[in-house]
């Protein structure tokens, strides 16, 4: 199902930000041309995350590179720079990640593309918006997700302020752009003009959070305070949190206090009859929950709760998860190939549309694997076909 076909995508992104709305955009049917740096290409095709390799490349890039093609090019160099101009003359999206000023510097910002394309949609992710102190800073997760207050939202009070241990900025910025994209895209079917589409990481990852922000700008600027025991979510009373129990973890949600008292036997909790108190003690309950959950299973405890519509969940690691029913039911997992016939799984487009899943079998392209396709097809024509709303 190709829901974007005809629509053709110039992504100049690197890393993971830029590159995931190109990514999500290719699931969705449009052509994407990933135009990479002549010899090294993307640099995330060395960033290595883990000792997992594949093709001599990071298994990131692979991951997030799937279903495009890759035109390598020296963006400084006069011929090849008027190649890439004639593609954008072509092209229905420009997407990009560099910092403010980068392309402005090559002659490819808003304005000059527009003059090129007035009807393409020119779409750019940067760290922190392209104006401020902070506007020339690495737009990178982990100082993202520190400079945003989101490290004090995880683990318990008096430990270390903790990140996320996925690169959470990236793939919503990502995301954004491409909410922003396909609304402009929509735009511009009715009155064919283009637009300027622009994320910041910065605001992303803010918007990521107005659950907590809203609480903080509403309650006298009062700082959020993870809880000491179990911290599952600073604005949330007891029993809100994971448990060890004897045989593993449990995952406890909003719940009635009184009633799980009585449900898992647990008497210590039954003075707490004042509702106020399972957030303004919710330490203290904690605590007593925690050395009671250790005396079963957790399969025990998930036979009580679960039948009483307690909100509760088993914590899976990756080996157990692949192995649950109810992961193998969704078929995620998508092996592509490259172009050498090297076989990788990863996940699919989550996006399901009429019932059916959105598929590609293709795999990461390598450096300049379409150049001379894309030159054939584009560059060497005597009149390009120019975009339709040109």
């Amino acid at each position: 199902m190709k829901l974007l076909e005809d629509i053709l995508v110039i992504d100049f992104s690197q890393f993971l930000s830029g590159p995931s709305a190109g990514l999500r955009l290719a699931d969705l049917g449009a052509r994407v041309i990933k135009v990479e740096r002549s010899g090294s290409g993307d640099i995330c095709r060395e960033l290595y995350v883990s000792d997992v390799r594949l093709e001599g490349e990071s298994t990131i890039f692979h991951a997030i590179n799937r279903n495009k093609e890759s035109y390598a090019a020296d963006l400084k160099d006069p011929l090849d720079l008027e190649k890439i101009r004639i593609l954008i003359s072509e092209a229905d999206v420009l997407i990009h990640n560099f910092r403010p000023g980068v392309m402005e510097r090559l002659g490819l910002d808003y304005e000059s593309v527009k003059a090129i394309s007035p009807s393409i949609i020119y779409a750019a992710i940067n760290g922190y918006g392209e104006e401020g102190p902070w506007k020339d800073l690495p737009g990178q997760d982990l100082l993202l997700q520190s400079v945003a207050g989101l490290t004090w939202l995880s683990n318990n009070n008096h430990t270390i302020p903790t990140p996320m241990g996925v690169a959470v900025v990236d793939i919503l910025a990502g995301a954004h752009l491409v909410q922003g994209i396909l609304a402009t895209l929509y735009q511009r079917a009715i009155s064919g003009e283009g637009a300027f589409v622009q994320v910041s990481m910065f605001e992303s990852i803010l918007d990521f959070q107005f659950e907590v922000l809203t609480c903080f700008y509403n309650d006298g600027n009062e700082l959020p305070v993870r809880s000491s025991v179990n911290n599952g979510h600073a604005y949330i009373a007891a029993p809100y949190g994971i448990y060890k129990t004897r045989n593993g973890y449990l995952a406890l949600a909003m719940g009635n206090i009184i009633l799980l008292s009585d449900l898992l036997h647990c008497p210590g909790l039954k003075k707490y009859t004042n509702q106020d108190d399972w957030f303004n003690k919710r330490d203290e309950i904690k605590k007593i929950l925690a050395v009671h959950l250790l005396d079963r299973t957790t399969e025990s405890w998930l036979s009580i709760l679960e039948p009483a519509d307690i909100w509760c969940a088993r914590v899976l690691d990756y080996d157990e998860l692949v192995q649950e029913e109810g992961y193998k039911v969704l078929d995620v997992e998508l092996k592509v190939k490259t172009v050498n016939g090297l076989e990788v799984t990863t996940t699919r487009c989550p996006i399901r549309v009429d019932g059916k899943l959105l598929l590609s079998g293709k795999g990461a392209p390598l450096i300049c694997d379409h150049n001379r396709q894309i030159d054939e097809e584009f560059i060497e024509q005597p009149v390009p076909v120019r975009n339709k709303y040109n």
